[in-house]
Formats: structure tokens, sequence, C-alpha cells
């Protein structure tokens, strides 16, 4: 406190900042980045551990014999789903009621804004069927969920198989104190968010739904299962979210926990553990699984159907059974043994999930990152916003240099205006609202002036007017009284700093992942760019660091991770069809990435376009 509270102390360290300002940032620039490569290095890692009493003191003997008889169930909801060309309701309602569950159904309608090319809809009809087991031994005021899609063509028809053999094993046990609800829900994310909007009585996103007639208790957790073979040889854990959101790191424990316990394969991002952990390829293997949870998360879209329990502060994952050409083969009658212990397990419950980590990311199942570990990578990144800021505010309040003759600078003693300062930040956002309202507003104007589809026109108007931004210094001088001031720009970038500063924070804190990848592109573009720099190759680094840019590269870096590496034609495609999807998934699920890209990230970097080109 005394280095503050003394002036010339104070005036010491600020004079020390500004001086050494550009290498400092380097510095916390090339720390940052180090700090977050480092964290996949497994002894920088915390490793995996129950911290829910409840799970972790009993054990619990699974006994689920009838694997074989869940898969002939399967075939014969393929068959019925083949014959029905769609979800076979009837039957799936007979089958249930058969199992001694209280069965019920919901119908839901959803118009899509514009047609979804990848699965091909457009006006979405449905129904989703589901059944409750009453627990016997409690009030019936906790719940849990088992939920497996009803996917197209001959996906999936093992997990229902599966669903409903452990439906009727789990309907001849005692000692349920919750009510277990098996959920078939058709059309994937749509009718699930049809269901969980009916179970909660809420309607965000517009979908008509017809009211759910039966529910359980206040639901404590829920796992969807996804299996499309009658062997697998691994289970995927899926952990992402909507929005970025993951679920308590208990859940994932306790999977792991029950896989090693069972003898299954298990694996996270869909790679295997390495115990190599101190070589060279055991590290590279580490930092891709981790990138690949980065990536999904910064996403913000719901990577399997529990994506969207998580809104609803319900803990929920997706198991995926993987066949390989591993060697090692996992029946179903192990499958439903594992998930017979992890719902007697959650059966034990008091309360709600709460004592593990709800932010971490995970480079293995068996070891994980907290947020208190890669938080610091992403500080040293904003902490260089903060040394431009003070840099920028010194030269403000500085006073002017007088002359030889003395008098000082005319220009320099005078108030920056507001109006230079106010006309970008005005233009900049009203351009952000246009990319966010007019792609799906002008869709059938595009249709019917151009040979395009409704989606392609979506997607080449949000492309066209991201690429309008850029004629924003222009348009901005022409509405000035005269030519920008030195302190113009220098109070324009100083606030689009701040500002930034903060977006990138707030971001942060919801998703580190997207907010950390926005601050590895947007932090050196702030840092660096002034009116004195050189035009042509400053404006070439501004539109690569720009966020169409990042995304584009992102998509192909994806690929990269997924070892299913892609020609630039295939990457363009798979760039317009992200570009879609984000609006789908905006539209259908509220997500937020499309949102907060068009209306204040792209904004944000577009003050810094016009900084450069500031006259």
């Amino acid at each position: 406190m005394g280095l503050l509270s003394d002036p010339n102390r104070r005036q010491a360290l600020i004079s020390l900042l500004t001086r050494l300002n550009a290498p400092i940032c380097m510095v916390c620039y090339m720390a940052g980045v180090a700090w977050f490569m480092g964290l996949a290095f497994e002894p920088f890692t915390l490793r995996t551990y129950m911290s829910e009493n409840a799970m972790g003191s009993t054990m619990v003997e699974e006994r689920f014999p009838a694997g074989e008889r869940a898969l002939a169930t399967g075939r014969e909801f393929a068959a019925h789903k083949k014959k029905a060309d769609g979800m076979p309701v009837d039957w799936l309602v007979k089958t249930m009621q058969a199992r001694g569950l209280e069965v019920f159904t919901q119908s839901f309608t959803r118009k899509l804004p514009f047609p979804d090319e990848n699965k091909e809809r457009y006006l979405v009809k449905g129904t989703n069927v589901y059944g409750i087991l009453r627990a016997p031994r409690a009030p019936r005021t906790e719940a849990l969920v088992l939920s497996a899609p009803c996917s197209p063509g001959d996906n999936n028809n093992q997990a229902v198989g599966l669903l409903l053999g452990l439906a009727q094993y789990f309907r001849n046990q005692i000692f349920w104190a919750k009510d277990i609800i098996f959920l078939v829900n058709e059309h994937d994310l749509i009718g699930m968010q049809a269901w969980l909007e009916g179970y909660h009585h809420t309607n965000t996103t517009g979908m008509d739904w017809s009211p759910l007639q039966g529910r359980g208790g206040s639901i404590q957790a829920a796992l969807s299962l996804e299996l499309s073979s009658d062997v697998i040889t691994s289970l995927d854990l899926v952990l992402e979210g909507l929005n970025g959101q993951l679920p308590n790191l208990d859940l994932a424990n306790l999977f792991y926990a029950f896989c090693q316990k069972i003898g299954v394969l298990c694996t996270i991002q869909g790679k295997l553990q390495r115990n190599d952990w101190d070589s060279v390829s055991g590290y590279s293997h580490a930092v891709q699984t981790m990138m690949l949870m980065v990536m999904k998360q910064a996403s913000g879209r719901p990577w399997g159907d529990h994506g969207l329990f998580l809104r609803y502060h319900i803990e929920a994952a997706t198991i995926k059974g993987i066949n390989s050409f591993r060697q090692f083969k996992t029946d179903t009658t192990t499958i439903g043994r594992l998930l017979e212990g992890m719902y007697r397990k959650l059966n034990n419950l008091l309360e709600r999930l709460h004592q593990s980590y709800f932010f971490y990311l995970m480079p293995s199942l068996s070891h994980f990152v907290s947020i208190g570990y890669y938080m610091p990578a992403f500080g040293l990144l904003a902490v260089i916003l903060l040394l431009r800021a003070l840099d920028l505010w010194v030269q403000l309040v500085t006073p002017p240099q007088r002359t030889e003759d003395g008098v000082a600078d005319i220009e320099q003693q005078s108030s920056p205006e507001v109006l230079p300062v106010l006309t970008p930040l005005v233009i900049s956002h009203l351009t952000g609202v246009a990319l966010y309202i007019l792609p799906i507003r002008f869709q059938d104007m595009a249709v019917e002036h151009f040979p395009v589809s409704e989606t392609e026109a979506v997607v080449l108007t949000a492309i066209a007017i991201y690429t309008a931004g850029l004629a924003l210094p222009h348009n901005t001088h022409r509405l000035l009284a005269g030519e920008g001031t030195e302190q113009g720009w220098k109070v324009l970038k100083l606030v689009a700093v701040l500002y930034l500063a903060v977006l990138l924070g707030c971001t942060a804190l919801i998703n580190f992942s997207l907010g950390f990848i926005l601050a590895l592109t947007l932090v050196p573009v702030a840092a660096f760019v002034t009116p004195h720099v050189p035009k042509v190759l400053s404006a070439f680094i501004l539109v690569i660091l720009s966020p169409a840019c990042t995304l584009l590269f992102s998509v192909f870096f994806f690929q990269e991770l997924q070892e299913m590496p892609v020609s630039f034609q295939e990457g363009w495609l798979l760039y317009l069809s992200v570009i879609s999807q984000g609006i789908l998934d905006h539209s259908l699920y509220g997500s937020l990435v499309y949102p907060l890209i068009a209306l204040l990230v792209y904004p944000c970097w577009l003050l810094f376009w016009n900084i450069l080109f500031w006259k």
C-alpha cells in the first residue's frame, strides 16, 4: 500500500510500466500461452477423486443379466421403426406398460427459421414416449432420467433395447428411493428440448408441445445412451453441454470408477488414456484430448442430448458406445451392469451433486484441471489489455510538452470531442445488430433474386454483412465534421481496450474455452493497432485475427485434432455449415455464441479496424 500511496513511488511505477509496456505485454502473452499448454502435463494436473460421500462410501453389486434379451428387444424396435417410418409410438407404449411403467406420450411441432440441410428437416413433428418407475421406498420427490434418442436408420436401436431391458430389471428391485424416468425422444435435441420444457412448465424457444400428463419428482441427474452396435470396444463419455456448461465432475468420476471396476474400456473425446505422460507422444496425446474439449466447449452447442439438461441445473452426460478395430470387446450385459451400478449410486444421493467442480478441463478421465489452475492463463492475456489501457491513459493525462518559445501544442491541450469517438461506437454496434437480425429476415428476398437455397441465403447474407462492415472507416469519417485528432483515436482505443477486457472477462467466467480462444486472437489486435503502423500489412493481420477467420481456422484445427484432416474446399463447406448450425442452435436451443459474436465481439473488433484507418 505504501508503494501506491506515496505519489513519488506511484509515479515511478507508472513510468516503469509505460516505458516497458511493449516488452511486458509480449512476455505476458507468451507466458499465458505457455501456461495453458502446460496444463496437459500430468504433474501439473490433479487426479480425479469422488467428492460426494453418498456415492463413494458404499459398494453395490451389479446383477443385470438380460443383455441378449435387450438386443432382441432392440431388433424388434428396429423392425417396428422401419415399418412405421419413424418412432413406433404404439409399440413403445405397449412395451413399457408390459414392464410395469406408467407410460405417457408428448407430441411436439417445431418450424425451423430456415431448413437444416445437415439433417434435411424444416417442419419437425414428433412424439416423445416416456415411462415412470415410481420409487417404492420414498415420497417420490426426486427422480433420475435414462434417455435414448430414436435416431433415423439403424442408429441407436441397441440403446433403446437396453433401456427397455433395464426398465424391466429395475422394476423388480425394491431399493429405489427416486423415481426413474425412461425416455425415448424423437428428433434428438428438438424432442429433448420439448420434453424438458414440458416437464418444467417453461417455453423459452417458442416450440409447440402438448403438456405432460405424468411427472416424477425433481430430476437430480440424467444419462443419455447412444449404442449402435451389438458389441462395442469402448464407451466414450460426452460432457460438453449448451453454452459450454459442464456437469459436476463427480458424474464423470462415477462413470470412470465403474468402468475401472467392471473392466470396460473408457475414453473421453474418443481417445484412450495413456500412462507414458513423461514422453513427448504421451504429452502430445494429453494436449490433443484437452484441446478437443476446449474446442467443443467453445462452440457453445450441446454435443449430446444431455446438454439441454444442464440449463435446468440437472447433472447429465451422454455415454456413447464405440465399435472400432480394437480387440477388446464389451457385450450389452456388461454395459447394463455399468448403468445399473451408476444408477444405484445416484439413488443414494441425499442432495444434488455439488461438492466437486463445475469448471474444469480433462486431459484424461483420471486427471483434471480445475478453474484455479487454468484461469491464470487467461489472466496473463487479460492483463495485457489493462497495461495498454494504462499506457493510453497516461498519454492522455500527461501535460503537453512546451515548445522552445514556451507555447504548448494547442491540439494536445484541447480535450477530445465526443462525436469522433461516439460515431464509430454507434455504427459498429448497428452493424452488429444487422448481422444478428438481417440474415434470417432477408432469406426470402435473397432466394427470390439469387439461385440459392434458404440455408445458403442465410449464411451468405451473414458473410456479406460481415464483409460490408470493413467499409466502416469510410462511412464513419463522412459523418464527422472534420478529420480525427491524435487524442481522438487514443480515446477511442482506450474505450475499445477496456470494452474488450470486460467482454472477454465476462465470457471467460461463463465459458472459459470461448473466452480464451477469443483472447488469443483479439488481444494482439488490441495491443499493436494504431493509425501509424503500415496500413496494408496491419489490415491483413487484423483480418486474419478477426472472429470470422478465427472460426475458419478452428474448423480446420478441430478436424486435425480428430485426425480427420480435410481439403480447403471441404473445410470451406464445413465452415459454412458451422455458421448455419450456430444460427440454428441459437434459434432452437438458446445458444449464446452467435449473438455474442454478432452483437459484441464483432463490433469491438470493428473499433480496432476503425482505429487502424483513423485520419
